[in-house]
């Protein structure tokens, strides 16, 4: 029985052995392994680094990516500037047209003070003149605003009172235009003063 246990022990201690054996084994290639696969690396990077055709490569690619980049910043340069020259030639007479829209109010004032007589040799001559300032006008982009009727719009309009509505279609909108508003190339030059309707 001895012998047994004996024999059962040593090959319990030669078992454990083999196993040892083989983890140390199995970690030395392991270890192995992974060596060799860093010494791989390391001679891909120095085969990377020492080749002449790779480095001017790497340069070329450098340049034309700043090359693109200069491109594409000189082209949104370019369109920018001539974005801003095109709305400043279509605005470049802005405050001189907006300084001219009083005398164009004082025509419509000079024709309204003619009604009645239409037979007047000087309400034909203003009626002409004003024409003729209104068609300069509106060659240089001038565009008088449609208001009467229209619904208030605080973007559009300067409301200057209220008067109760005749009707209830009416509420909101625009009854009545005190001084006139002007839009310059699609950009309001200036707000109409208009009475509302409550």
């Amino acid at each position: 029985m001895q012998l047994i246990n004996q024999l059962k022990a040593m090959l319990k201690n030669k078992k454990k052995d083999m196993e040892n054996r083989e983890n140390q084994a199995h970690e030395e290639f392991i270890d192995n392994t992974a060596d060799a696969a860093e010494i791989q690396e390391s001679m891909a990077v120095a085969e990377e680094v020492a080749s002449p055709e790779k480095v001017l490569k790497e340069e070329l690619d450098l340049a034309n990516e700043k090359y693109l980049r200069l491109y594409a910043e000189f082209d949104n340069f370019r369109r920018r500037t001539s974005k801003e020259r095109v709305e400043l030639i279509q605005t470049a007479g802005k405050d001189v047209i907006k300084s001219l829209l009083p005398v164009l109010d004082d025509f419509d004032r000079a024709i309204k003070s003619f009604d009645g007589r239409e037979d007047d040799a000087a309400l034909e001559g203003i009626k002409l003149i004003a024409n003729k300032f209104r068609n300069t006008l509106t060659q240089q982009g001038l565009k008088e605003m449609e208001a009467i009727g229209q619904p208030f719009d605080a973007e559009l309009h300067e409301a200057i009172t209220n008067i109760p509505a005749p009707n209830e279609e009416m509420k909101g909108k625009v009854m009545d235009v005190v001084e006139k508003g002007y839009y310059l190339n699609d950009k309001v030059v200036r707000y109409a003063k208009v009475v509302v309707g409550a």
